[in-house]
């Protein structure tokens, strides 16, 4: 079966979440990707070979050709996570332009819910309770990785600071008690 994936001007991760969804919709066959940028053509790339595929790369005028070939028995098990908690600690990734920080926040989290390992809990605390309120450009997200059986919570003693306590749209609110808990209790903690 062959597939082409056509993702010429999708912003980053969106190149890869395109590819991974290709190869998983496959047992065996040829996804051929087209992007537009060195950026994306490195990442999809990395990722088809973090899958056991084996990937060609032609260039035209600008364009990055991507075949990829997925045989039988070629995919990697799916890792179990285990008691992951992710501790979120502001509404933006990272440090520098407030900006460039939403925009990676919303990638993150869009990455983490396309991704096969999920951790067994989301903590937001500070700023991050904006994410989980209304008006938050993640709360779809946020909302799926929930179905999905990511546990959702939010700082109670933060969401009154910030006024948004009746605006808490997804998950469920907490107090440090059970936040010092749940992250003693965790095989790994990842903050952000």
């Amino acid at each position: 079966m062959n597939i082409e994936v056509d993702a010429r001007g999708l912003p980053c991760p969106r190149p890869v979440v395109e590819t991974k969804k290709a190869l998983d919709g496959i047992e065996t066959g040829t996804v051929i990707v087209l992007v537009d940028n060195p950026q994306g053509r490195d990442n999809v790339a990395r990722f088809a070979g973090s899958q056991g595929c084996k990937v060609d790369i032609q260039e035209d005028n600008g364009i990055f050709r991507l075949t990829i070939i997925k045989e039988s028995g070629s995919e990697r098990p799916v890792e179990k996570s285990g008691n992951i908690v992710v501790m979120i600690t502001s509404d933006v990734f990272g440090t520098g332009d407030e900006r460039l920080g939403e925009i990676l926040m919303k990638a993150f989290l869009n990455t983490l819910w396309d991704a096969d390992t999920k951790p067994a809990k989301l903590m937001f605390i500070n700023s991050a309770v904006k994410l989980t309120t209304e008006g938050s450009e993640v709360l779809d997200t946020l909302k799926l990785l929930e179905k999905d059986g990511v546990q959702v919570f939010s700082c109670g003693t933060c969401l009154e600071y910030y006024k948004l306590k009746d605006k808490l749209s997804v998950g469920s609110v907490t107090n440090m008690y059970d936040t010092v808990n749940s992250l003693l209790s965790a095989d790994k903690i990842i903050k952000l």
